[in-house]
């Protein structure tokens, strides 16, 4: 596994020998996921907390895994990704949640806290949390569509998506906390940590690249586009996940209306493929019949095996 770099020795080593010579077999953009800590005895991989205050519930889960603080650093740039995609119940990061992990980014110390999106003003709207980003005073960046806006990114080893376009943007932050909703995919059946960084690709190449003509119903379509997301994961790498699973659609994924079921919990954790594990659980899918949470695992994204991991559930 590639060493992973911070931001300074990226930039200094990227200005001199290119981007894609210092991108290993798990590329990072300089966003790393910041300050590295001993592993504790107590250590909790992912954390799940149920309740009904989900600014509260996030807040727990994010310090039962060690705190705000183990993820960003004092000064820094935050990105923040949430999922506005869809105004329909069950298919948007919630406010209160989005709300949470502003306070804490500012707790921390973040110098600046940003949402960068291609999607329009009425999505965020939609969500509610346009209203949250006028509230707290964050930057909410709106990237035009075209591709002159997002930098090409190699990936090595990559099996179906050769080069990214990530926003430019993006490249002027320390680091991304992810913050999806779980929900139904029409075409393979889940979303989660991993296909949310969809946000941040350029938005022509995952509708000319990822998605082929049959994607919601050809066995290959659909693991070409399993593939795509996984590949884009070797691209970029969260400083932490966050994801909302308190009131998700099992249907008519990922815009809905769908049919709803109320799970009531947030997950906290770093690792990707862990955390999708256990939200495809609640779903009441199996996390190895999972294309994206399979392939990830196969490229050493993260791990599969949940038995494997310190998970603690608790309620607030």
């Amino acid at each position: 596994m590639a060493k992973k770099l911070g931001r300074r020795e990226f930039l200094n080593r990227s200005a001199t020998i290119g981007l894609s010579a210092v991108l290993g077999k798990t590329l990072v953009s300089g966003l790393t996921g910041g300050p590295s800590f001993a592993a504790a005895a107590d250590k909790v991989d992912i954390a799940v907390v149920s309740g009904t205050d989900y600014g509260a519930m996030t807040a727990k889960a994010v310090e039962l895994i060690g705190g705000i603080g183990k993820f960003i650093r004092p000064n820094s740039r935050i990105l923040l990704i949430p999922n506005v995609q869809s105004k329909n119940p069950g298919t948007y990061t919630k406010p209160e949640i989005f709300r949470s992990v502003i306070r804490m980014c500012r707790e921390a110390g973040a110098k600046e806290i940003a949402c960068l999106s291609y999607l329009t003003p009425q999505h965020w709207e939609g969500a509610g949390l346009d209203k949250i980003v006028r509230e707290e005073n964050i930057t909410l960046k709106l990237i035009p569509r075209e591709d002159i806006h997002y930098r090409p990114v190699p990936i090595p080893g990559a099996g179906a998506l050769p080069e990214a376009r990530i926003m430019t943007e993006f490249f002027n932050y320390d680091a991304f906390i992810n913050m999806p909703v779980t929900k139904d995919h029409a075409g393979n059946k889940f979303t989660g940590t991993l296909k949310n960084l969809m946000a941040l690709n350029s938005p022509s190449l995952n509708r000319s690249a990822f998605h082929k003509l049959n994607w919601k119903t050809d066995p290959n379509d659909i693991a070409h586009l399993d593939a795509c997301i996984v590949d884009l994961n070797l691209a970029l790498q969260p400083a932490l996940n966050i994801v909302d699973a308190t009131e998700i659609i099992t249907t008519n994924g990922p815009m809905g209306p769908g049919d709803l079921i109320k799970p009531m919990k947030v997950i906290a954790g770093l690792d990707r493929v862990a955390v999708d594990a256990f939200c495809a659980g609640i779903l009441g899918l199996k996390s190895e019949e999972i294309g994206t949470i399979r392939l990830a695992y196969l490229k050493k994204i993260g791990e599969i095996d949940l038995k494997k991991l310190a998970v603690k559930e608790v309620k607030v």
